[in-house]
């Protein structure tokens, strides 16, 4: 009998890509949660910041055991004590984020005391932030098989900012050695966390030039035919924002969405220009196809089709700007169970079945809470 991973499997490779988004990509373990009930395994797991840290959970193991990694790692990071002691259900969101922005979450970051003294104190490069991840590197030290990762099936990708020369790294077990020090790079925002030198270059959060790294998918050379389940935390859509409040909460949506929409459009272009060559291309007559051939030219054309299932995630009803900061035990339950539901209602409508022009190379399927906003055009 023909199962739900056949099916996908047959559209080409199974790619899962992770925004970052901090403590909303509890959002994507549901996400994963969901695939993996479904039996849909991924080839490629591409991630950004906490996308990244995610992305090394699931590569770095047996795909049997990627849930049980990503559950232990978020109850590791549960901010729901001070000074050891339990806090109170009722106690407020608000004043929940800033005790862990003021003490740290122990598996994941800790103050840096000498960055709170002075802005000016010279700590070095690679100490320059109000916080340390050792606890974090220590985290996935114990979590993660980077062994796996380097020699596994599963192939990991994990998006950086060079801090030298502002461009974006890839870095790929495909064509390198990766470590933890790959994926806390990925997720070294600053101020608040300090870069990370990799063969003598330092490195930022990915999200910094683009925080949805879907991009590396479409570009990959070689090009091929797969399916892409792309996991949005910071939604593109919003509402106009009434109050200095609305504004900030809005305004880090808008900042780590990464310009996605204009993204999908510049995709969508390319994909459908390299089909129109690879068409040309089959009229010239061989004589002529030749001299093409040798300059290189007919390599533009391309019949690559990839299908994108975008999750938006939406927001909880007492969201703020410091959404991305709420580690509490609610906060991430909430956000797994959504990302559960959602895709598993979108899995439901299985939206890929719709029937397509072929010579679309890029098909979107775009998702909000498991409802269809966007899906391929009829034939």
């Amino acid at each position: 009998m023909k199962t739900l991973h056949d099916e996908i499997s047959s559209y080409g490779q199974i790619v899962l890509v992770l925004q970052g988004g901090g403590a909303l990509g509890a959002y994507q373990v549901g996400v994963y949660q969901a695939l993996a009930e479904a039996g849909i395994t991924p080839d490629w797991v591409v991630g950004t910041s906490i996308g990244a840290i995610n992305a090394a959970l699931i590569v770095g193991g047996p795909p049997k055991d990627g849930l049980s990694r990503l559950r232990e790692f978020w109850k590791r990071v549960e901010s729901d004590r001070f000074m050891g002691v339990p806090l109170p259900s009722w106690f407020p969101a608000t004043a929940r984020n800033m005790m862990a922005v003021t003490t740290g979450i122990p598996s994941f970051f800790r103050p840096n005391t000498a960055a709170f003294m002075s802005s000016h104190a010279p700590l070095g490069a690679e100490s320059a932030g109000y916080y340390s991840v050792a606890p974090l590197g220590e985290t996935l030290a114990d979590l993660v098989d980077f062994d796996r990762i380097n020699t596994g099936p599963t192939r990991l990708t994990v998006g950086a900012s060079n801090v030298q020369t502002s461009e974006m790294t890839y870095f790929d077990s495909r064509d390198q050695t990766l470590d933890v020090r790959h994926v806390l790079a990925s997720g070294a925002l600053p101020p608040a966390f300090p870069a990370v030198r990799i063969d003598d270059q330092l490195y930022w959060d990915g999200g910094i030039l683009s925080n949805t790294p879907v991009e590396v998918v479409f570009d990959d050379n070689p090009r091929k035919n797969g399916m892409v389940f792309a996991v949005h935390l910071w939604n593109p859509h919003g509402k106009e924002p009434e109050t200095i409040w609305e504004v900030m909460n809005r305004q880090k949506d808008v900042q780590y969405s990464s310009r996605s929409a204009a993204h999908i459009k510049r995709q969508r272009q390319l994909h459908k220009m390299r089909h129109i060559i690879a068409e040309m291309t089959a009229l010239i007559p061989e004589k002529a196809l030749e001299g093409l051939k040798q300059r290189g030219l007919t390599g533009y054309g391309c019949t690559t089709q990839m299908h994108v299932i975008r999750l938006l995630a939406p927001a909880l009803n007492y969201e703020d700007h410091a959404k991305d900061m709420d580690f509490s035990a609610d906060g991430i339950r909430q956000r797994w169970e959504a990302g559960y539901r959602h895709t598993c209602e979108t899995l439901e409508k299985a939206p890929w079945r719709a029937e397509v022009d072929p010579s679309e190379g890029f098909i979107l399927h775009e998702a909000c809470a498991g409802e269809m906003i966007e899906t391929a055009a009829a034939k």
